[in-house]
């Protein structure tokens, strides 16, 4: 009974307030109720950095976007929105994220974004690397495997990386005291890669320099342009000299490409290769036996090649380039794995597959290089459809960026990350395939790289190579390893802007 007075109370005070108070109260819950059903039905973002108007926040980009991301993922945490113009992009920055995208939404991820170099050098992008996600990527994708990057087809290359490696290595670092290890390393895997690819090896000369047109190509398609980003303003690209330079180095590759697939159009080259066709006769086969599910054209052949030409020489040189850096900067880890291969290799004049198998801290160090100096530090990717990303809405075409440099950097997953220590691995086993989603240094799922076999076979046999006929060391007799120049330059893959230059001398047992 004693709640009775009180109700007549509140309701004496309630009668007595002004009618205008009572209205603006109601108008105001009316408002608060309004604006949070508005707001539950708005996307949820991932996280904006702050941005400058108009150009949003491609002024955080520095000229090696890796390491500016790797800051900023360290300020503004894992996932973060970074407003480039016409080109809304998310960078995720941790393995399990990494692994939401790979693995359990591969096929809404599996686009590539559209930019202006690789429409431009990979004929309107219609090779593996760039085309988008659909039927015609899994035919292209599905040749390029079986006649070339598949397991059997590697190994039956075999000959082909013994031959060019054991002659031209060992011929190229005899020639002076000091040696471009560099230049030794991109010249050999061009030999190997137009060998298996074109059937024979193309010798620069002149104003062609074969050889150099894979580092080129690498070095024009992350650079900054700003119709990628801002397309009214894509005229400026022509004054700045990027797109004279695309034409310039698109007008080098169709003429030698042109020149391959005519010459095998006309004659088969045979140069006493165990198998009986080469990539490009592989190509034309098919095309001619009508077993494809779609009719490549004649850009379309041109452009799987340039794929595979690029990626088996780029990747793989740099791979090699870093970890004789790294080797030169740790003389014990050098030690080691020369003691290893050595023992293993004994008395023989050749090193076999089979002896590589069991060259297990070899494999380690590969593996550390990979994690330190991933061949692709950024793993891009587009979204094909809306989705649902930990809590947060990414529309159709966002891009994503998979940071494999943060990633493989991470405290809380690597013991001394920024350190280059080989055992690591030895009780830690990983797989290259990005089943871990610790160690992505070839991606993952369906747009995983595809020639990784290749890439890894070749590398393991020339570092077993270099390691075992050869001690090195820098070319100044007071140099340390610690003072070899490791600044990078940014590129699809991040190569070392000063040319790796030393002193090979012969080992003799």
């Amino acid at each position: 009974m004693a709640l009775l007075p009180l109700l007549q109370q509140s309701w004496l005070e309630l009668h007595k307030t002004p009618f205008h108070v009572l209205l603006f109260f109601v108008l105001i819950l009316s408002f608060v109720y309004i604006f949070k059903q508005f707001r539950s039905g708005e996307p949820k973002y991932p996280p904006s950095l702050p941005k400058l108007p108009i150009i949003g926040n491609v002024h955080q980009l520095s000229t090696l976007p890796h390491r500016s991301l790797h800051a900023l993922s360290k300020k503004y945490g894992p996932i973060m929105f970074l407003d480039l113009g016409c080109a809304p992009t998310v960078v995720v920055s941790f393995a399990d994220m990494a692994k939401e995208i790979i693995k359990i939404n591969d096929i809404i991820f599996s686009n590539q974004p559209e930019t202006t170099a690789a429409n431009f050098l990979y004929y309107g992008s219609t090779d593996v690397t760039f085309s988008q996600y659909g039927e015609y990527w899994r035919q292209a994708k599905k040749i390029c495997v079986l006649k070339l990057l598949g397991l059997k087809r590697v190994q039956s290359f075999q000959y082909v990386r013994e031959k060019e490696v054991e002659v031209w290595i060992r011929d190229s670092c005899l020639k002076g005291a000091s040696i471009n290890l560099s230049e030794i390393i991109i010249a050999t895997l061009k030999n190997i890669v137009t060998r298996c690819l074109f059937g024979q090896k193309f010798e620069d000369s002149g104003k062609s320099k074969i050889g150099e047109l894979p580092r080129r190509v690498m070095v024009l398609l992350p650079a900054f342009n700003l119709g990628d980003f801002f397309p009214s303003l894509r005229w400026i690209d022509v004054l700045t000299g990027f797109i004279p330079s695309l034409k310039s180095s698109f007008g080098e590759i169709d003429a030698f490409l042109d020149q391959v697939v005519q010459q095998h159009m006309i004659m088969k080259v045979d140069d006493g290769l165990p198998n009986k066709n080469d990539f490009v006769d592989s190509l034309l086969e098919l095309r001619k036996s009508g077993k494809l599910d779609f009719e490549p054209t004649h850009k379309n052949l041109k452009a799987l090649l340039l794929d595979m030409f690029v990626g088996g020489i780029d990747s793989t040189s740099i791979a090699l380039e870093w970890v004789m850096a790294e080797l030169i900067r740790s003389p014990s880890i050098m030690k080691r794995a020369q003691e290893e291969i050595r023992r293993v290799v004994g008395t023989k004049s050749h090193i076999e597959v089979e002896d590589i198998n069991q060259m297990n801290y070899l494999k380690c160090i590969l593996e550390e290089n990979m994690r330190l100096h991933s061949p692709l530090p950024l793993l891009p990717r587009e979204t094909s459809a809306c989705v649902k990303f930990r809590g947060y809405d990414i529309p159709p075409k966002t891009r994503v960026l998979i940071n494999v440099f943060t990633i493989q950097r991470d405290p809380k997953i690597w013991d001394r990350p920024e350190e280059f220590v080989p055992d690591r691995f030895q009780d830690k086993r990983v797989d290259f395939k990005g089943l871990d989603y610790e160690l992505i240094p070839f991606g993952g799922g369906r747009r995983g790289c595809p020639g990784m076999s290749f890439g890894v076979a070749i590398a393991e046999y020339v570092i077993a190579i270099l390691l075992c006929w050869f001690d090195w060391k820098l070319p100044s007799a007071n140099a340390q390893g610690k003072d070899l120049d490791m600044t990078e330059v940014n590129a699809l893959t991040v190569f070392m802007k000063i040319p790796l230059k030393l002193v090979a001398i012969p080992y003799s047992p």
